[in-house]
């Protein structure tokens, strides 16, 4: 049998599309095969890079899986609707009825394989080539879909004195410009979270533009709310929906949210969009072409999940609390060793700031003066394993990392801190 004949890698801008010849691979997951390739190796690496849970330290609900299990057994695994089973779609609007103080019919959600499909959905349902996409940097994925798209990304600079987020003082000038403004909130990669007050000046932002635009006869600003770690705010940390806080603004508000991070159920991919009833059909529509719903089985346990209120609260705090005990781990070393970082506010991840190794003689001998070469110093000296955030589209060498605990243990921080903070 003859060998298939390959395509020179230097010829495949001759077969496949400018778009696709120009996207980018994730940087986080470059940086995670230099990981393995350390642990495979036997060296000692605390990796603070994963986006998802090790389920050696962090396991899916025992009812979400024995559900699962029931389901399959039971022969459901056929094709489940495009936009998704009834059970779930009204499961999901009676747990925002109850806990986000928002009220919509199963005819407002749309479910899909996990946050991504609704995303990406989003941004093809309102984005034409040289429309506008808004979003505040450093952020996730925001770029990788407006180069998809070939929309015109606006990024919106922040910084830490308000916690990574926009000020609607920024965002009045640059929304004027933009078809799609995304937020995320408990924030990926900085671990904080907008204050309901920010965030009901941002949707006043948003409704006054809509408001103009009427007059104009412009296209509608649309809104993604990415709220995919809402359940893990901590401490007097208190999660709001815009919708709530400004109900006049739901017509141009796409909402984003999963079982993954509430759940520690990222491998399962259910997750939804919450929208008008008119857009949630077209968006149910693309879901299904794009083959991208989640296995029924998977949706019927998650619905029985939803509806069982103690049985979902109970795993939710219990689970809070073991990702928080390791971020204030992560507070109190870096405290110990006068390391700039933010308090976690939200989410797995916090940030952290070593700007201070900037002009101390790095891996080649030289002064160091990039957060590429301050992330590889610290991975080769002390085994810490941290990802800068140019892996979310903020191009300066700010001296910031992001630091996630979805894969760690407590014994694995403080063995980490020894080696830091040998090497500090």
């Amino acid at each position: 049998m003859p060998p298939l004949t390959a395509i020179d890698p230097a010829h495949r801008a001759r077969f496949v599309t400018p778009t696709i010849q120009q996207m980018q691979g994730s940087l986080i997951l470059q940086i995670a095969g230099q990981v393995r390739a350390k642990i495979a190796a036997g060296e000692p690496v605390c990796n603070l890079t994963v986006g998802d849970f090790d389920a050696k330290q962090f396991s899916i609900p025992s009812f979400l899986k024995e559900r699962t299990d029931v389901a399959t057994a039971g022969g459901h695994t056929a094709y489940p609707p495009p936009e998704g089973i009834l059970e779930l779609r009204k499961a999901v609007a009676a747990w925002y009825a109850r806990h986000l103080d928002i009220e919509v019919g199963p005819e407002w959600v749309i479910v899909a394989s996990g946050a991504r499909p609704v995303m990406y959905s989003t941004a093809r349902l309102f984005l034409e080539p040289g429309d506008g996409m808004a979003f505040a940097v450093p952020s996730w994925n925001n770029g990788y879909y407006a180069q998809l798209c070939g929309a015109k990304p606006l990024p919106i600079p922040t910084s830490a004195e308000h916690n990574f987020f926009p000020t609607p003082a920024q965002l009045e000038p640059v929304l004027r410009h933009a078809r799609l403004f995304n937020l995320n909130s408990p924030l990926n990669p900085t671990g904080t979270a907008i204050s309901p007050e920010a965030l009901r000046g941002i949707a006043e932002v948003v409704l006054a533009e809509n408001r103009r635009r009427e007059k104009t006869g412009e296209r509608p600003l649309m809104w993604m709310w990415d709220q995919v770690y809402w359940r893990l705010c901590y401490g007097a940390v208190r999660h709001a929906h815009p919708c709530a806080l400004v109900p006049e603004v739901s017509p141009y508000v796409v909402t984003v949210d999963a079982i993954s991070k509430m759940w520690a159920a990222t491998g399962l991919r259910v997750g939804w969009a919450v929208l008008p009833p008119v857009l949630a059909e077209r968006m149910g529509a693309l879901i299904g072409h794009m083959g991208a719903w989640a296995p029924r089985p998977y949706q019927m346990a998650t619905a029985d999940l939803l509806s069982r209120e103690d049985e979902a609260l109970r795993f939710s705090e219990e689970f809070k609390a073991k990702l928080h005990s390791r971020l204030d781990r992560l507070h109190q070393g870096l405290s110990r060793l006068g390391v700039p970082h933010l308090v976690p506010q939200g989410a797995m991840y916090l940030s952290v700031s070593f700007a201070k190794l900037f002009g101390r003689e790095g891996l080649e001998g030289k002064p160091m003066t990039t957060n590429e070469e301050v992330r590889r110093w610290l991975l080769e000296k002390a085994g810490l394993a941290v990802v800068p955030f140019q892996a979310f589209d903020l191009p300066e060498d700010s001296g910031w990392f992001r630091m996630s605990v979805g894969a760690v243990s407590l014994a694995d921080l403080d063995q980490a801190f020894v080696r830091l903070g040998a090497v500090l």
